[in-house]
């Protein structure tokens, strides 16, 4: 059992890891590690959801609904000019005032952050994947709203390397190093379907609110794609259907090979289901692998994912690690592609053979 000295030690971490990246959340973050009062609401979750990110995702929540204003303008996303000072009197203030609201959040809800940024990784792989099979059926597993399903719908700038897609209102631009190998044209998908434990309803408008409340309001432009991608998906909307990454696999991976080469994908998921899971969901794809051709594009930390088929350093990486696996005619090969961004802003090909 958790208790609150634990707690608050991971609001301490929480601060200095994302001091660089999310200064916002680093000054709230360690702020809270020294307040027991606000700390004690994350005990509220789930144990495997007590982080530091699924309270501040709850405290955002409520800003996007307009509570809060006094917080909400230290908010890059919220205002045009963010003031200045510090942040954590109005942040408390918020937190205590809506003491059984943010309860029921950290509770009920879960961590989902659906970053279209990360399709800037999957196209390259998935030009790979066409290049050999032709047309491809996609199914990605912990979807969320099922944003990545859209990948074809967007438009992807690789520098170098060229401009994939559009036009569209969604721009992902995209820094390379190494022989990237961008495709010339948006691969041919023929199927998209997505599969979630608990998926986002892109015309539920709470829904999306909780969707949007995950991002780290630092990154207003992870925001604004955010709020592009839901508007492009209510247009285009996405087939996503509720289910278990292990014993709903099967069905939706035949499902889609009906319509073309079924290619898998994961991009930081796996690190939130348990060691045990995480294997069981690796042993139904090598089982899967003996029944049809398959592949499985991966976009995950090796620290955080023990036991992934793919090739990672000693010890293990904590960057984004982009690999390929292929299973044909019943036999698996793995293949490290490259090390990139978490949010898929940078991506550096590293030209490793099959």
């Amino acid at each position: 059992m958790v208790a609150l000295p634990d707690i608050q030690e991971r609001f301490a971490n929480f601060a200095l890891s994302t001091a660089k990246r999310a200064p916002l959340y680093a000054t709230l973050s360690s702020a809270v590690a020294g307040d027991p009062d606000v700390a004690r609401l994350l005990l509220a979750a789930p144990a495997q959801q007590q982080l530091p990110v699924l309270l501040f995702a709850a405290v955002h929540h409520l800003l996007l609904h307009g509570d809060g204003p006094q917080l909400a303008a230290f908010y890059a996303n919220l205002t045009l000019t963010p003031a200045v000072g510090d942040p954590y009197p109005a942040f408390r203030e918020v937190v205590l005032h809506h003491v059984d609201d943010i309860e029921g959040l950290v509770a009920t809800r879960t961590t989902q952050t659906n970053e279209v940024g990360r399709c800037a990784q999957f196209v390259p792989a998935l030009g790979m994947v066409a290049g050999e099979v032709g047309t491809l059926a996609h199914v990605d597993v912990g979807t969320s709203a099922g944003l990545n399903l859209l990948l074809p719908h967007y438009a992807i700038a690789y520098t170098p390397g060229g401009l994939v897609g559009g036009p569209s209102p969604v721009h992902l631009p995209c820094v390379t190093t190494g022989d990237v190998p961008v495709p010339a044209t948006m691969p041919t998908i023929a199927r998209s379907i997505g599969i979630d434990r608990s998926p986002i309803d892109v015309l539920d408008d709470v829904e999306v609110r909780w969707l949007e409340a995950c991002v780290w309001p630092d990154q207003a432009d992870r925001f604004d794609r955010l709020v592009a991608a839901v508007a492009l998906a209510r247009e285009y909307v996405p087939d996503v259907r509720a289910g278990d990454a292990v014993h709903d696999l099967a069905a939706v991976v035949h499902e889609a090979a009906e319509w073309g080469h079924p290619v898998v994908t994961n991009s930081w998921v796996l690190n939130y289901l348990p060691d045990d899971t995480r294997r069981e969901y690796v042993a139904e794809l090598d089982r899967l692998g003996t029944e049809l051709d398959l592949s499985w594009i991966i976009a995950e930390a090796p620290s955080q994912t023990p036991g992934l088929p793919v090739p990672t350093t000693t010890p293990p990486e904590e960057l984004t690690v982009l690999s390929l696996v292929r299973w044909r005619a019943g036999v698996r090969t793995a293949q490290r592609l490259a090390t990139t961004h978490p949010h898929g802003y940078w991506l550096h090909w590293e030209n490793n053979p099959a």
